[in-house]
């Protein structure tokens, strides 16, 4: 299927949950993968205890994988949540509480890139009070992250996620512009999340033409499905190829579903000297 010019990380959320957190570093490793990244691992725990934080550093530095991107807390995901920052009271205070915790983080990994997800509509808030706490965290959030880290913007799917609103690539983006406008650091990016777009309809030849230039990660998972690729029916090759074509040069995410066997047996689709990161 190509993809000789392609830098993969695995998305330990996703891949290698039958094992332990602090066992799939290794798990992905031992698949042949260097560079990994990772929703909030605590859904209980925006600010974890620092033995937690620390068994986790310990677990990524052994096995030789580099963190290149993490979440911020979005509460139970996996899960019925899709993000917190944009959830008035306890959700939001809980946000904005890991934002400095996650980015020392991750910058003690060398991980400057951080997913920012939204969150659901609440029943009974006004959307435009929703809104506006969220640019007002998403701004803290950027701050916090710096001028010289990111801060991913992502769009979900609407028939996966019904409640929340950036369920598109020029929604997502029309936060990223806000976020910039707020802080004047111009560190916030898009996260293009091929399976989300075509889940949601969306020409993928056309936001990758559009977008590519405001990306700054790119995750995948074939549709429908969210297999591996091959698996559905999308031309993840040729996508990504098209992005290479248009300027991106950054990680691809694998973020799909492994199947009904363990995760080291999803990766057949990507020769072994394909999978280390370069």
């Amino acid at each position: 299927m190509g993809f000789t010019d392609t830098r993969f990380n695995v998305n330990l959320s996703i891949l290698f949950t039958e094992l332990p957190l602090l066992e799939r570093p290794a798990a992905a490793r031992a698949a042949g993968f260097t560079a990994v990244e990772l929703w909030w691992p605590w859904t209980d725990a925006p600010v974890p205890e620092q033995p937690e934080l620390d068994a986790l550093r310990d677990a990524l530095r052994d096995a030789g994988t580099a963190l290149t991107g993490l979440n911020f807390y979005a509460g139970q995901l996996p899960g019925p949540d899709r993000g917190a920052l944009s959830l008035p009271g306890e959700e939001s205070a809980r946000f904005r509480a890991n934002v400095p915790v996650a980015v020392a983080f991750g910058r003690s990994l060398g991980c400057t890139t951080f997913n920012a997800l939204y969150g659901n509509r609440v029943e009974g808030v006004d959307p435009a009070e929703q809104d506006a706490l969220a640019l007002e965290n998403l701004a803290f959030a950027a701050r916090a992250v710096g001028a010289d880290g990111t801060l991913l913007i992502e769009a979900l799917n609407a028939p996966e996620s019904p409640r929340c609103p950036i369920v598109s690539a020029p929604k997502a983006v029309e936060v990223v512009d806000a976020v910039n406008a707020a802080t004047g650091l111009g560190n916030a990016r898009f996260l293009m999340d091929l399976y989300h777009l075509s889940m949601n309809g969306e020409d993928l030849d056309e936001v990758i033409d559009r977008y590519t230039g405001r990306t700054a990660h790119v995750q995948i998972a074939d549709n429908p499905g969210r297999g591996a690729p091959g698996t559905g029916d999308l031309d993840l090759a040729g996508l990504l190829a098209r992005l290479r074509k248009n300027g991106y040069d950054g990680y691809v995410g694998l973020e799909y579903k492994p199947g009904d066997g363990p995760s080291a047996g999803a990766f057949g689709w990507l020769p072994a000297p394909l999978r280390a990161a370069h």
